[in-house]
């Protein structure tokens, strides 16, 4: 079957037959209830690497849970990809959805071993969930001309995956060159537009080639970061009910709550909030895509080192500090300052003075403050946090009607 020749809205041809059953039309702007479901087993994944993470309290320990939150992530923005094109009400596409959610069902619970003797269990779940549900989409969207597409995506997660399952049988360093060099791999080819031999790169500013339904696409980040802040807020209350009741960690765990609420509080601020208009009104379409999946890669893994910072808090409030454990409080708010700042420029073309002044704050406290009690550092993240967060209330006032005028 062929598209027909008149086009619908976002540019994307009207098509009828079995291709039109399957794709989610541009008037459905608002996530489906599947897709809310899928995003709760990245609370297990989050919660997994926090821990691991936690437990392994150093550059290797943080090398390799970058490593696994990479093909995590990736699976959640194909997915957000994915019902994006194909209609969430469809039983294949619910199906096939369902199947990525297992898909990462297994990979935290393999992640804690990935790096031990679970590593092809991890490798495995992860290219069969991504290769196997692009291959579908591939069968899907056979006369269409997404197809071209989805071939495109195929190849360069078809390479990826020779070199996860690789990693998988080689031990030691190797595994982790080799399984950093995989996860990279995607995340180059969404800035390189996924070129493929005979096929090209996808066309950088065909929107449809890139989104269908923008309030939809912007929704689903959102959504996503908040199931990002719910990793700090689940261990904050785990960490806190398993220990005594007493004045300094009751002081920790207020100190750990504000920390989350002003991460909120910035992320929702202006570019949070007017994505779906910076996507809609971009003239360069795939550059605004790019930079928001970069920009909530650094902010998710952010939200990982601040949920294992306030364990260390609530745990330690007063203690002497592990060399480790400083770097952990204030690194997890300057990485999500850092992808904050690149949100914003994805809307506004612009980076606010407050995020570049908190992030370098963050990194210049990080040596002053290694001999000082983990409650300290972490009041000091708070309140560098609550700076930023003033100086947005007060640039709200000065322009309380700014519009989004994205790069491009």
């Amino acid at each position: 079957m062929t598209a027909l020749g008149r086009n619908g809205r976002n540019g994307r041809p009207m098509t009828t037959g079995r291709v039109g059953q399957l794709l989610r039309r541009p008037e459905q702007g608002r996530s489906a209830f599947l897709e809310l479901f899928f995003d709760l087993v990245f609370v297990l994944a989050f919660f997994r690497l926090s821990q691991e993470l936690l437990e392994q309290l150093s550059w290797t320990g943080a090398f390799q849970a970058l490593v696994l939150l990479l093909p995590v992530l990736h699976v959640w923005a194909y997915a957000a990809r994915f019902t994006d094109l194909f209609d969430p009400r469809h039983p294949l596409i619910q199906l096939l959805v369902l199947s990525m959610m297992f898909g990462v069902l297994v990979m935290a619970a393999a992640a804690p071993a990935a790096f031990g003797r679970k590593a092809l269990v991890f490798a495995g779940a992860y290219v069969t969930v991504r290769v196997g549900v692009l291959a579908v989409g591939v069968l899907a969207l056979r006369g269409h001309e997404a197809q071209r597409n989805a071939l495109r995506l195929l190849f360069w997660v078809g390479m990826a995956a020779l070199v996860w399952i690789a990693g998988a049988f080689i031990d030691g360093w190797a595994r982790g060159a080799l399984w950093a060099t995989a996860g990279a791999v995607e995340y180059v080819g969404i800035a390189l537009g996924f070129r493929t031999p005979g096929l090209g790169r996808a066309g950088a500013r065909r929107r449809a080639d890139i989104v269908v339904a923008e309030k939809h696409v912007a929704e689903r980040y959102q959504q996503f970061f908040i199931i990002a802040l719910g990793e700090p807020i689940l261990v904050t209350g785990l960490t806190y009910g398993t220990g005594e009741f007493t004045a300094d960690r009751g002081a920790a765990t207020l100190v750990a709550f504000a920390t989350t609420a002003l991460l909120w509080r910035i992320y929702i601020h202006r570019a949070g909030a007017l994505l779906a208009d910076a996507m809609t009104a971009a003239l360069d379409p795939r550059r605004v895509t790019v930079l928001t999946v970069y920009s909530h890669v650094v902010m998710v893994a952010g939200m990982v080192v601040v949920a294992v910072g306030d364990e260390l808090v609530i745990t330690h409030p007063l203690g002497h500090p592990d060399p480790a454990w400083i770097p952990v409080i204030l690194g997890g708010p300057a990485l999500f300052l850092a992808g904050r700042a690149a949100l914003e420029y994805a809307v506004f073309a612009r980076v606010s003075l407050s995020r570049v002044i908190g992030t370098l704050a963050l990194v210049a406290l990080t040596p002053a403050m290694r001999d000082t009690p983990p409650l300290a550092a972490a009041t000091a993240a708070a309140l560098v946090l609550a700076g930023v967060a003033v100086a947005d209330a007060a640039r709200t006032r000065r322009l309380p009607s700014e519009r989004p005028s994205p790069p491009g």
